[in-house]
């Protein structure tokens, strides 16, 4: 991106795609990159700025669900493909990533790989890297059992939200 092409993240799920979006954007603000969503969701004006932002090299990182691997999207200025979660796409999705792999540099992210990209690792056809720290702001995760109660359950919904 520093150099000037474009870099796309691939997500699984809309939701997934706006946290990315949202992440990515945070992170890159102080160097003057765009980032921008592509997915089910934008009107059609904004997926044709979109669109065109990503043709004419003007936008820096786009982040998506299968909306980037339409065949309207432009893939002639991006140098990176960051896939997360690639075991959750289906067939004709993979496919398409198929394609790009010989054009592009491709990062593909997982929580929980499935045992064959576990397989493709060990026997050399993949490379693999393991982050076993978590970040620094990272808490504790709690859990607590107790029985169904409306009130409680509101509580910390509202407290996750805010």
């Amino acid at each position: 991106v520093q150099a000037g092409a474009q870099a796309f993240v691939l997500c699984p799920t809309t939701l997934l795609a706006k946290q990315h979006a949202q992440l990515i954007a945070k992170r890159l603000a102080p160097f003057g990159h765009s980032v921008q969503l592509l997915n089910r969701y934008n009107s059609s004006k904004e997926r044709a700025t979109t669109l065109a932002a990503i043709a004419d090299g003007s936008l820096n990182v786009c982040v998506g669900t299968q909306s980037l691997l339409g065949s309207e999207v432009d893939y002639s200025n991006v140098s990176l493909l960051i896939i997360d979660e690639e075991q959750r796409f289906g067939v004709a999705q993979k496919e398409s990533i198929k394609g790009l792999k010989s054009k592009v540099d491709v990062l593909t992210m997982s929580a929980t790989p499935i045992p064959r990209t576990m397989h493709m690792a060990v026997a050399g056809f993949r490379d693999t890297s393991l982050i076993t720290t978590p970040p620094p702001e990272r808490r504790p995760i709690k859990t607590h059992v107790s029985v169904s109660n409306k009130d409680l359950i509101k509580e910390v919904v509202e407290r996750e939200l805010a």
